[in-house]
């Protein structure tokens, strides 16, 4: 396994350890928690970079990269649900949309085509990414006493700027994800 591979895999155990600190309760919780998904991200950029550098780009990289992408996104946007950040439906559309694609790609993967992710899908998680880390970021203003929930320049972003984030990353979600499955529908086409 090569090291793009291998960072790759190691988003996962990032994305583990950030929902074990955006649940938790201890000091500085939720600021540990934007540190490790910003660090996360940054690995999401640096294992692409190493495979195209070094000609590293394998079938595992073209599959696990986007699934990784998928797992840690779903992970982010259910775990603010409860927190109030993402309401519930757009977190169901972000993870249906995902799943969706998957599937896909699984039955392209059964047919021995592998289904690369694309331009749009890649700006669909730039939001979903956006997203997180502006809600992350608000949260972690509290928590270091940057700002109180009750202050204006907070309210005003989580009232004002949070809603319109949310919809422009759940319209790009459903987008590209029926973009995605319309440029591959012969995968969907009943055998004949």
């Amino acid at each position: 396994m090569n090291w793009a591979n291998r960072i790759t895999l190691s988003r996962l155990a990032l994305t583990l350890l950030f929902v074990v600190a955006l649940n938790s309760s201890w000091h500085y919780a939720r600021t540990s928690a934007l540190v490790i998904f910003l660090i996360a991200g940054l690995t999401d950029f640096i294992d692409g970079e190493i495979a195209r550098r070094y000609g590293v780009i394998t079938n595992f990289g073209k599959l696990m990269d986007p699934l990784v992408d998928k797992i840690m996104m779903a992970a982010a946007f259910i775990s603010l649900v409860p927190l109030k950040a993402i309401p519930a439906w757009a977190a169901t559309t972000v993870v249906a949309r995902d799943f969706l694609i998957t599937g896909l790609r699984l039955m392209a993967s059964a047919k021995g085509r592998v289904l690369p992710a694309e331009r749009l899908g890649k700006q669909k998680t730039s939001w979903q990414i956006i997203t997180v880390i502006f809600f992350l970021v608000l949260f972690s203003a509290t928590e270091l006493r940057l700002a109180d929930a009750g202050s204006a320049w907070w309210v005003r972003a989580w009232n004002q700027a949070g809603p319109i984030l949310v919809w422009i990353t759940v319209v790009l979600t459903i987008y590209s994800g029926f973009g995605y499955a319309w440029r591959h529908r012969e995968l969907i086409a009943p055998d004949q």
